[in-house]
């Protein structure tokens, strides 16, 4: 079987730890004979550097291993991209979600405001390391789950359209393994989904077992009552108790939309006023975050690196990412797996504009990806993907163009924002924080 050179675009990211033991436990399926590290802010980077070279000389000492800030050094010689990149960093995520509370308006890392301030910033980044990919080794595949994964993959539609990126999100992922949990599955392998939206915004239609069981009926029921939540304790470490609220919130989810399974982001978009209300404007998720898992994962990797073993070490492989090396090992052993990704819609929704990147079913081999029919979708989803799809667009001219009244446009058509004085107030100030992110908008 062919080994592979991996780069891990984002490598001082608190989630790349756990990705590189994920990577070391699959390599019987994944084999690997480079693995790099590659980060703009190399300082935060030497931290999970440092504790991988001995997770990985410890655990996999064949592999070739470098970290770099040099974008030539990082994308030469690279078959497969894992990009989880973060322009600005949890402090920026953190002014996003403030900023927009502070308006009385949702404050989330990809939703609302705060999702569409992060997407002007990401696009710029996004775009220079699909230039690097593209330059240094033509011939690799981009697997992008960089945040937010909408307006990121509008933009590669529209400025990159010919590169081998495929955009990925693992937020559906996660909620099937809680939906194999509540019906006694031992894996989400176990089921057979069909699923259509936007990321961060879309339903489960169909959920069976192998054998053509219908599973949806017990799943929908366990979400009527208990929400996403399968073990109340998960939540008792690493700040976690919103994720709580998010989980239990999918109860009202399905009593506005009781025909379709539907992802939790949709909240924010359904019940802004009670995300506003639940919220606190001076502590958000980037702080929870920022107290939570990065001061444990750092701490962790700094533990490593100090006593030079990764043994006894709290860090662990991430079985949520093994969709990463499902992906992967799809493209490089032509696999045919079927995955949800997101990808210009031509035609699977037959009621949708074929533009669109819509999140749906595909079949991923050697040759790329190809997406599932969906059929037809209904008028409340149809209406709320086709407003929320104007916006991305919208954001994407604005960074082009150059547009304020493009940005200004985007906000207000949002479903999370109640009008366009409120649009501009907000906006204002996001151009203030942002100021060298953003392109200057005239």
């Amino acid at each position: 079987m062919k080994k592979s050179s991996v780069l891990i675009a984002g490598g001082g990211s608190t989630y790349t730890p756990a990705i590189v033991n994920m990577l070391i436990a699959n390599l019987d399926r994944f084999p690997i004979r480079k693995l790099k590290f590659y980060d703009i802010d190399g300082e935060r980077q030497k931290i999970t550097a440092d504790a991988c070279a001995i997770i990985l000389k410890e655990n996999a000492p064949e592999i070739e291993f470098l970290a770099t800030t040099d974008p030539e050094t990082a994308y030469t010689d690279v078959d497969i991209v894992m990009a989880h990149i973060r322009v600005g960093g949890l402090p920026m995520r953190g002014l996003d979600e403030k900023i927009s509370l502070k308006h009385g308006l949702v404050g989330q890392e990809t939703c609302g405001p705060g999702g569409i301030a992060y997407g002007m910033r990401s696009i710029g980044g996004m775009i220079d390391n699909i230039d690097y990919m593209d330059k240094y080794s033509p011939d690799a595949w981009m697997l992008n789950y960089s945040n937010p994964a909408s307006i990121v993959a509008e933009a590669c539609r529209v400025l990159r359209p010919k590169s081998k990126v495929i955009n990925i999100c693992d937020m559906p992922i996660g909620l099937e393994d809680r939906m194999s949990k509540m019906i006694g599955l031992p894996s989400r392998k176990d089921m057979i989904v069909r699923y259509f939206g936007l990321n961060h915004f879309g339903w489960w239609t169909h959920i069976t077992d192998k054998e053509g069981n219908d599973l949806k009926p017990a799943i929908m029921k366990h979400i009527a009552e208990k929400g996403y939540v399968v073990d109340e304790s998960e939540y008792a470490y690493d700040n976690r108790e919103s994720w709580k609220y998010s989980h239990m919130k999918a109860r009202d989810l399905v009593r506005i939309m009781p025909e379709y399974i539907p992802n939790t982001y949709l909240k924010y978009y359904l019940f802004p006023d009670d995300e506003v209300s639940h919220a606190d404007p001076e502590y958000t998720r980037a702080d929870e975050v920022i107290d939570g898992r990065e001061k444990s994962v750092f701490s962790a990797c700094r533990e490593i690196a100090a006593k030079g073993t990764a043994k006894d070490s709290l860090i662990r492989k991430d079985n949520h990412a093994t969709f990463i090396v499902d992906l992967a090992c799809a493209l490089t052993t032509n696999t045919k797996e079927r995955m949800l990704l997101i990808v210009e819609n031509k035609g699977a929704i037959s009621n949708f504009p074929s533009d669109a990147m819509v999140e749906i079913p595909c079949l991923v081999g050697k040759d790329g990806y190809e997406p599932l029919a969906v059929g037809k979708i209904p008028t409340f989803q149809k209406g709320l993907m086709e407003e929320q799809v104007a916006v991305e667009k919208l954001v994407v001219e604005a960074w082009v163009e150059g547009s304020y009244l493009k940005l200004w446009q985007a906000l207000t058509l949002s479903k999370t924002v109640p009008g366009a004085n409120k649009a501009k107030e907000v906006l204002d100030d996001l151009i203030t924080a942002n100021k060298g992110y953003w392109p200057e908008l005239r």
